[in-house]
């Protein structure tokens, strides 16, 4: 019943404001009023941040919570707040005592402790707005964290994801073994360090969209991720697309715009 609560809210932002109006032009509300009840549908002053629950209306997925460099209590209040209106709450970048705080004060979300996120409301996965599976690929086990961001950011936007680890150029038969499986995919995040040449042998072997992700792996001449960067941003490999230094929410959430907006088959 609440689920169908929040869902009606969502699908009615024209309705309410309509409403607004209609009420401020009879004179039951003035214009002072009228404006705060307008303010308040599309975003939440709490004081140390204004909520923006309008969010999903523009973009189609809630405002997510950055959680770095704000107070567990901070984290806590924003996640209750956007409840209020969402069915699903994301969170990221975490420390361990946020992330046991979003347990207690919901016990029924999803934390990945790996990722460093909390996803209350976790989607099946959409099929009718979806196409195919987004797989993500990592070069190392080192880069699991970015990783698993991308994969937990993917699937609270309702995608079938998949992951595959460990497979980097140092020993590249591990990822021409699962070739098959790779080609299946409709849309692929690339996450790597060091030198991050996976994503250009990744981009050279299918005809699907390529997100690579630089990691800050890798010793002192790797420049905190900058050398996987520069090579990703210089991939020979056509059509690749790069986002910032261990940011797999932004290709986890890029991957799902592609995989909404088209359908792409390998061949």
């Amino acid at each position: 019943m609440q689920e169908e609560k929040r869902e009606t809210m969502k699908n009615s932002d024209g309705h309410e404001i309509r409403e607004i109006f209609e009420r401020l032009r009879s004179g039951e509300l003035g214009v002072e009023e009228a404006e705060k009840l307008v303010e308040s549908h599309y975003f939440c002053d709490l004081e140390f941040a204004n909520v923006d629950h309008h969010r999903a209306s523009r973009q189609g997925f809630p405002e997510v919570i950055f959680g770095q460099n704000k107070t567990t209590v901070q984290i806590v209040l924003i996640a209750e707040e956007i409840h209020k209106r969402e069915h699903t709450v994301l969170a990221t970048r975490l420390s361990p005592e946020a992330l046991d705080a979003l347990s207690k004060r919901f016990p029924q979300g999803v934390r990945n402790d790996m990722a460093r996120t909390f996803v209350l409301g976790m989607p099946e996965p959409d099929s009718e707005h979806t196409h195919g599976v987004i797989l993500v690929i990592s070069a190392g086990t080192s880069d699991m964290q970015v990783a698993e961001e991308a994969v937990v950011t993917a699937r609270a936007m309702g995608n079938r994801v998949e992951s595959l680890y460990d497979v980097g150029v140092a020993g590249i038969h591990r990822l021409l073994a699962r070739r098959k499986f790779i080609m299946s995919a409709s849309c692929i995040i690339v996450v790597a360090g060091m030198e991050g040449a996976l994503a250009s042998v990744v981009g050279g072997l299918v005809n699907v969209p390529v997100i690579a992700c630089p990691t800050s792996v890798g010793y002192g001449a790797s420049f905190h991720g900058i050398a996987a960067l520069l090579t990703m941003l210089n991939s020979c490999a056509s059509g690749i697309t790069v986002v910032n230094i261990d940011n797999g929410f932004g290709a986890g959430y890029a991957a799902s715009l592609i995989n909404r907006n088209g359908k792409t088959e390998n061949q």
